[in-house]
């Protein structure tokens, strides 16, 4: 029998459609107390939504730019600021069972789209449920990631529907690690090594 691949090693794939948690002693200011969602994990980077920082800018204006009519009755809720690359574009995660131009499948429970016609059926009211409208990704190169996850700098974490689309956003970073167990509050800023 061969012996089979270490779950507990790192690999380019054991990321994607996992969840982030910053943890306490996070450094970069624009990541404190973050809970990112993993959209892709390979050799060439990583990217993922922020969904814990809700911006300003509401969904309605979000339509209104766009020439949309709002007969979606969540106009009035916050865009996510889903990172700080390329904070322009527009993103969507929601529950999968609805396909668009560019939806990709991320895990078993959650999609991502990144056209236009997904925002127009939200503005219509015919779109997904579950949803979370984003602007902009966090964006790691190559390596990036694994580096900051062995310094102690992230927490991962399985990633539940329930987390994204049904948690308020200001639950999301102690509600996600306390689903696993985990009391952050309990966790030191200082990182180290055994």
């Amino acid at each position: 029998m061969q012996p089979s691949n270490i779950d507990s090693d790192l690999t380019h794939t054991s990321l994607r459609g996992q969840l982030l948690l910053a943890m306490p002693g996070m450094e970069d200011p624009r990541f404190h107390k973050a809970v990112t969602f993993i959209c892709e994990h390979t050799p060439e980077g990583t990217m993922g939504i922020v969904i814990n920082a809700p911006s300003k800018v509401l969904w309605r204006e979000v339509f209104s730019q766009l020439s949309l009519d709002d007969n979606s009755l969540r106009g009035d809720e916050p865009v996510i600021m889903g990172g700080p690359v390329a904070q322009e574009q527009g993103f969507v995660l929601h529950g999968r069972g609805m396909k668009f131009a560019s939806t990709v499948e991320v895990s078993e429970d959650i999609s991502l789209t990144a056209s236009k016609d997904i925002i127009e059926s939200l503005a219509a009211g015919r779109g997904p449920d579950d949803v979370l409208l984003a602007l902009g990704y966090a964006g790691w190169g190559p390596g990036q990631l694994e580096s900051e996850i062995a310094e102690n700098a992230w927490l991962t974490l399985p990633a539940e529907p329930e987390i994204l689309f049904a948690t308020p956003w200001e639950k999301r970073w102690q509600l996600a690690a306390a689903r696993h167990g985990i009391d952050l509050s309990g966790i030191s800023n200082q990182s180290g090594h055994a």
